[in-house]
Protein backbone atom coordinates (compact mmCIF):
# COMPACT_ATOMS: atom_id res chain seq x y z
CA UNK A 1 0.00 0.00 0.00
CA UNK A 2 1.31 3.45 -0.96
CA UNK A 3 1.43 6.05 1.79
CA UNK A 4 0.88 9.80 1.36
CA UNK A 5 3.25 12.08 3.24
CA UNK A 6 2.26 15.76 3.12
CA UNK A 7 5.09 18.26 2.91
CA UNK A 8 4.01 21.32 4.92
CA UNK A 9 6.83 23.66 3.89
CA UNK A 10 4.50 25.92 1.93
CA UNK A 11 2.34 26.49 4.98
CA UNK A 12 5.44 27.70 6.80
CA UNK A 13 6.30 29.93 3.82
CA UNK A 14 2.92 31.64 4.11
CA UNK A 15 3.37 32.09 7.87
CA UNK A 16 6.84 33.55 7.49
CA UNK A 17 5.71 36.04 4.84
CA UNK A 18 3.74 37.98 7.43
CA UNK A 19 5.39 37.04 10.71
CA UNK A 20 3.48 35.80 13.70
CA UNK A 21 1.99 32.33 13.72
CA UNK A 22 -0.79 32.40 11.15
CA UNK A 23 -1.20 29.88 9.61
CA UNK A 24 -0.12 27.71 12.50
CA UNK A 25 2.32 25.09 11.22
CA UNK A 26 1.78 22.75 14.16
CA UNK A 27 -1.98 22.86 13.74
CA UNK A 28 -1.53 22.19 10.03
CA UNK A 29 0.55 19.09 10.78
CA UNK A 30 -2.09 17.81 13.18
CA UNK A 31 -4.88 18.48 10.69
CA UNK A 32 -3.07 16.79 7.78
CA UNK A 33 -2.76 13.73 9.96
CA UNK A 34 -6.38 13.97 11.10
CA UNK A 35 -7.58 14.29 7.50
CA UNK A 36 -5.87 11.04 6.49
CA UNK A 37 -2.24 11.79 5.63
CA UNK A 38 -0.01 8.90 6.62
CA UNK A 39 3.08 11.03 7.02
CA UNK A 40 4.29 14.59 7.55
CA UNK A 41 7.35 15.81 5.66
CA UNK A 42 9.43 18.91 6.36
CA UNK A 43 12.50 20.24 4.58
CA UNK A 44 14.34 22.73 6.81
CA UNK A 45 16.95 24.83 5.03
CA UNK A 46 19.77 26.81 6.65
CA UNK A 47 18.09 30.18 6.04
CA UNK A 48 14.82 28.90 7.58
CA UNK A 49 12.84 30.55 4.81
CA UNK A 50 9.97 28.14 5.39
CA UNK A 51 10.23 25.38 8.00
CA UNK A 52 12.33 26.52 10.94
CA UNK A 53 14.53 24.25 13.00
CA UNK A 54 12.30 24.98 15.99
CA UNK A 55 9.28 23.80 13.97
CA UNK A 56 10.93 20.44 13.42
CA UNK A 57 11.45 19.90 17.13
CA UNK A 58 7.94 21.07 17.96
CA UNK A 59 6.21 18.88 15.37
CA UNK A 60 7.71 15.54 16.39
CA UNK A 61 5.88 15.13 19.74
CA UNK A 62 2.46 16.26 18.49
CA UNK A 63 1.93 13.81 15.63
CA UNK A 64 1.35 10.09 15.69
CA UNK A 65 1.89 9.42 12.00
CA UNK A 66 5.28 9.07 10.31
CA UNK A 67 7.63 12.03 10.41
CA UNK A 68 10.06 12.53 7.52
CA UNK A 69 12.79 15.19 7.56
CA UNK A 70 14.40 16.07 4.23
CA UNK A 71 17.57 18.02 3.75
CA UNK A 72 21.21 18.32 2.85
CA UNK A 73 23.27 16.52 5.51
CA UNK A 74 25.25 19.44 6.90
CA UNK A 75 26.46 19.22 10.48
CA UNK A 76 23.56 21.40 11.63
CA UNK A 77 21.04 19.23 9.77
CA UNK A 78 22.47 16.00 11.18
CA UNK A 79 22.33 17.45 14.68
CA UNK A 80 18.70 18.53 14.15
CA UNK A 81 17.68 15.07 12.94
CA UNK A 82 19.34 13.39 15.90
CA UNK A 83 17.51 15.74 18.27
CA UNK A 84 14.13 15.23 16.58
CA UNK A 85 14.50 11.48 15.98
CA UNK A 86 12.06 11.19 13.05
CA UNK A 87 10.92 7.91 11.56
CA UNK A 88 12.73 8.72 8.30
CA UNK A 89 15.40 11.10 7.06
CA UNK A 90 15.63 11.80 3.33
CA UNK A 91 19.00 13.06 2.13
CA UNK A 92 18.97 15.53 -0.75
CA UNK A 93 21.99 17.12 -2.48
CA UNK A 94 20.63 20.68 -2.36
CA UNK A 95 23.16 23.49 -1.88
CA UNK A 96 22.01 26.05 0.72
CA UNK A 97 20.93 28.57 -1.92
CA UNK A 98 18.73 26.14 -3.90
CA UNK A 99 15.15 27.30 -4.42
CA UNK A 100 13.92 23.71 -4.41
CA UNK A 101 15.31 20.22 -4.97
CA UNK A 102 16.28 19.85 -8.62
CA UNK A 103 18.39 16.72 -8.94
CA UNK A 104 19.34 13.52 -7.19
CA UNK A 105 22.62 12.37 -5.67
CA UNK A 106 25.51 11.09 -7.69
CA UNK A 107 25.77 7.96 -5.58
CA UNK A 108 29.08 6.97 -7.15
CA UNK A 109 30.97 10.21 -6.50
CA UNK A 110 29.38 10.67 -3.06
CA UNK A 111 29.25 7.05 -1.94
CA UNK A 112 31.80 7.27 0.87
CA UNK A 113 30.25 10.46 2.23
CA UNK A 114 26.75 9.01 2.16
CA UNK A 115 27.94 5.84 3.87
CA UNK A 116 29.29 7.86 6.80
CA UNK A 117 26.16 9.97 7.18
CA UNK A 118 23.76 7.05 6.83
CA UNK A 119 25.71 5.03 9.41
CA UNK A 120 25.05 7.80 11.97
CA UNK A 121 21.29 7.62 11.42
CA UNK A 122 21.12 3.85 11.22
CA UNK A 123 22.88 3.61 14.56
CA UNK A 124 19.96 5.55 16.04
CA UNK A 125 17.33 3.41 14.30
CA UNK A 126 16.26 6.14 11.86
CA UNK A 127 15.20 4.88 8.43
CA UNK A 128 17.15 6.55 5.62
CA UNK A 129 16.24 7.45 2.07
CA UNK A 130 18.42 8.98 -0.67
CA UNK A 131 17.01 11.35 -3.30
CA UNK A 132 17.98 10.02 -6.75
CA UNK A 133 17.29 10.66 -10.41
CA UNK A 134 15.58 7.91 -12.45
CA UNK A 135 18.88 6.18 -13.19
CA UNK A 136 19.37 2.47 -12.60
CA UNK A 137 23.10 2.85 -12.04
CA UNK A 138 22.60 5.50 -9.35
CA UNK A 139 20.13 3.21 -7.58
CA UNK A 140 22.45 0.22 -7.68
CA UNK A 141 25.25 2.25 -6.14
CA UNK A 142 22.83 3.73 -3.60
CA UNK A 143 22.41 0.21 -2.23
CA UNK A 144 26.10 0.21 -1.31
CA UNK A 145 25.64 3.16 1.06
CA UNK A 146 23.50 1.24 3.53
CA UNK A 147 20.36 3.29 2.85
CA UNK A 148 16.97 1.68 3.38
CA UNK A 149 15.19 3.45 0.54
CA UNK A 150 15.61 5.78 -2.40
CA UNK A 151 13.25 8.59 -3.34
CA UNK A 152 12.77 9.11 -7.07
CA UNK A 153 12.99 12.73 -8.22
CA UNK A 154 9.81 12.94 -10.30
CA UNK A 155 9.99 16.43 -11.84
CA UNK A 156 11.02 15.04 -15.27
CA UNK A 157 7.99 12.75 -15.20
CA UNK A 158 5.65 15.57 -14.24
CA UNK A 159 7.07 17.92 -16.87
CA UNK A 160 6.57 15.41 -19.68
CA UNK A 161 3.39 13.70 -18.51
CA UNK A 162 1.01 15.67 -20.72
CA UNK A 163 3.25 15.26 -23.77
CA UNK A 164 3.69 11.48 -23.63
CA UNK A 165 2.93 9.79 -20.34
CA UNK A 166 4.16 6.38 -21.44
CA UNK A 167 7.52 7.79 -22.45
CA UNK A 168 7.66 10.00 -19.36
CA UNK A 169 7.23 7.12 -16.95
CA UNK A 170 9.46 4.59 -18.71
CA UNK A 171 12.76 5.49 -16.97
CA UNK A 172 10.99 5.52 -13.61
CA UNK A 173 9.62 2.01 -14.13
CA UNK A 174 13.09 0.75 -15.04
CA UNK A 175 14.62 2.46 -12.02
CA UNK A 176 11.93 1.07 -9.73
CA UNK A 177 12.66 -2.44 -10.97
CA UNK A 178 16.36 -1.85 -10.30
CA UNK A 179 15.57 -0.65 -6.76
CA UNK A 180 13.42 -3.70 -6.11
CA UNK A 181 16.21 -5.88 -7.43
CA UNK A 182 18.77 -4.60 -4.94
CA UNK A 183 16.37 -4.68 -2.01
CA UNK A 184 15.73 -0.96 -1.62
CA UNK A 185 12.40 0.51 -0.59
CA UNK A 186 10.98 3.07 -2.99
CA UNK A 187 9.63 6.56 -2.35
CA UNK A 188 8.88 9.33 -4.86
CA UNK A 189 8.26 13.04 -4.90
CA UNK A 190 8.46 16.42 -6.66
CA UNK A 191 5.70 17.96 -8.80
CA UNK A 192 3.33 15.02 -8.42
CA UNK A 193 -0.25 16.30 -8.49
CA UNK A 194 -3.87 15.31 -9.01
CA UNK A 195 -3.36 15.05 -12.78
CA UNK A 196 -0.30 12.80 -12.89
CA UNK A 197 -0.23 10.95 -9.55
CA UNK A 198 -2.65 8.10 -10.28
CA UNK A 199 -0.85 6.98 -13.44
CA UNK A 200 2.48 7.08 -11.63
CA UNK A 201 1.20 5.10 -8.66
CA UNK A 202 -0.38 2.46 -10.88
CA UNK A 203 2.76 1.86 -12.92
CA UNK A 204 5.66 2.01 -10.46
CA UNK A 205 6.31 -1.43 -8.94
CA UNK A 206 7.06 -1.49 -5.24
CA UNK A 207 6.20 2.15 -4.57
CA UNK A 208 5.85 2.69 -0.81
CA UNK A 209 5.44 6.44 -0.31
CA UNK A 210 4.85 9.69 -2.15
CA UNK A 211 5.81 13.00 -0.58
CA UNK A 212 3.76 15.90 -1.93
CA UNK A 213 3.77 19.51 -0.83
CA UNK A 214 3.53 22.38 -3.30
CA UNK A 215 0.74 21.04 -5.52
CA UNK A 216 -1.28 19.69 -2.60
CA UNK A 217 -1.15 22.95 -0.65
CA UNK A 218 -2.04 24.93 -3.78
CA UNK A 219 -5.03 22.69 -4.39
CA UNK A 220 -6.07 23.11 -0.76
CA UNK A 221 -6.46 26.87 -1.31
CA UNK A 222 -9.32 26.09 -3.70
CA UNK A 223 -10.64 22.78 -2.45
CA UNK A 224 -9.95 22.84 1.29
CA UNK A 225 -7.25 20.86 3.05
CA UNK A 226 -9.36 17.90 4.15
CA UNK A 227 -10.97 17.44 0.75
CA UNK A 228 -7.62 17.82 -1.02
CA UNK A 229 -5.90 15.17 1.10
CA UNK A 230 -8.78 12.79 0.45
CA UNK A 231 -8.52 13.43 -3.29
CA UNK A 232 -4.80 12.67 -3.26
CA UNK A 233 -5.38 9.52 -1.24
CA UNK A 234 -7.90 8.34 -3.83
CA UNK A 235 -5.25 8.64 -6.54
CA UNK A 236 -2.89 6.24 -4.79
CA UNK A 237 -5.41 3.86 -3.21
CA UNK A 238 -7.40 3.08 -6.36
Amino acid sequence: MIHLSVNINKIATLRNARGGNNPNVLEAAINCQRFGAEGITVHPRPDERHIRYRDVLDIKPIITTEFNIEGYPSEAFIDLVLRAMPHQVTLVPDPPEALTSNTGWDTIANKDYLKKVIAVFREQGIRTSIFVNPDCEMVRHAADTGTDRVELYTEPYAANYTLNKEQAIEPFVKTAIAANGVGLGLNAGHDLDLDNLKYFAQNIPGLLEVSIGHALICDALYLGLENTIQLYLKQIKA
